[in-house]
């Protein structure tokens, strides 16, 4: 006569449906971590985007007030541009500019000078501060602004 072990049995199903929930456990913590990665990940290259186009926008202004520079002052009055405020075209942008002057005189308006020198090889320098922010705050995690000073010769 041959006995019927049902516990065993019993335990065998058991066993298979732990096994499957754990699975189920590890698969699902293993994505939600996936995609938490991921938005993280979206943001920071967002962020990181901004912010090397606002390091190129700071560049392209530098070169831009040299230009206006260029343009606009003359030799009886060598300290015409002061400051250069400009938004891009979609508003996501803010570029200040200031420039100050070093001459071996003052120039005509002191608030335009930054110092004066002795030299005449130090005569005819400018110094330049661009600052460059995100204003729109919906775009980025976290306030993105750049700051570049450039001592230029004239």
């Amino acid at each position: 006569m041959q006995r019927k072990n049902s516990i065993l049995r019993a335990s065998r199903n058991g066993i298979a449906m732990i096994m499957a929930i754990v699975a189920i456990v590890i698969i699902s913590t293993i994505m939600a971590l996936a995609i938490s990665m991921t938005s993280q990940t979206t943001k920071s290259t967002t962020d990181v985007y901004l912010y090397e186009q606002s390091v190129l926008l700071a560049k392209s202004a530098t070169e831009y007030a040299l230009l206006k520079i260029a343009q606009e002052n003359n030799s009886t009055n060598p300290c015409n541009v002061t400051s250069l405020n400009f938004k891009q075209e979609n508003n996501l942008y803010d570029i200040n500019v200031s420039i100050l002057y070093v001459y071996t005189t003052m120039c005509p308006t002191a608030s335009n000078s930054y110092t004066t020198v002795e030299t005449e090889e130090q005569n005819g320098s400018i110094l330049i501060d661009v600052a460059v922010s995100v204003t729109d705050t919906t775009v980025s995690t976290e306030p993105i602004r750049y700051f570049k000073r450039t001592i230029q010769k004239l």
